[in-house]
């Protein structure tokens, strides 16, 4: 049975984050500023991306949350602070222009998510599988901000 009121704040806490996140981190300035690699998307591509990611995270929390396990309050705790250091990163990047500081945040954000994918796993596969997007993201995020780093 779906909790929607559950299922829903935990889908608008990531996207309401997010959302925060860019306007804080003056991401529509920022991208304009900057020296991008060739492969770089064109600026629409990554809201329409991170929503969906977002949509994915909330989905997994909420199954993780509803979940009757044990390990559940550690996993959504790798949950929380990945999620906190994503938002950060815009400010990082766009804000201060900390191309290389934001590389290595990506790879720490990286790790973490693939910690809590480990844990996701152990409780919910359906969960854990929802979080391939995202690794996969992170990896082309990674790739794409080593690359500002270079040419900034």
């Amino acid at each position: 049975m779906i909790k929607w009121k559950n299922l829903i704040f935990n889908i608008l806490v990531p996207n309401v984050l997010g959302f925060l996140g860019s306007l804080v981190g003056n991401v529509q300035n920022g991208f304009e500023g900057i020296i991008k690699p060739s492969f770089t998307p064109p600026a629409i591509v990554f809201p329409i991306a991170w929503t969906i990611l977002y949509i994915l995270m909330g989905i997994s929390s909420y199954i993780i949350s509803e979940s009757s396990s044990k390990d559940k309050n550690s996993a959504l705790i790798i949950y929380g602070i990945q999620l906190l250091l994503n938002v950060s990163w815009t400010y990082f990047f766009f804000n201060l222009n900390w191309f290389f500081f934001s590389f290595i945040l990506v790879l720490i954000i990286l790790v973490l998510v693939i910690i809590m994918i480990r844990k996701y796993y152990k409780i919910n596969k359906v969960a854990a599988y929802l979080q391939i997007p995202y690794v996969l993201w992170l990896i082309f995020a990674a790739i794409l901000s080593y690359n500002v780093y270079l040419l900034n």
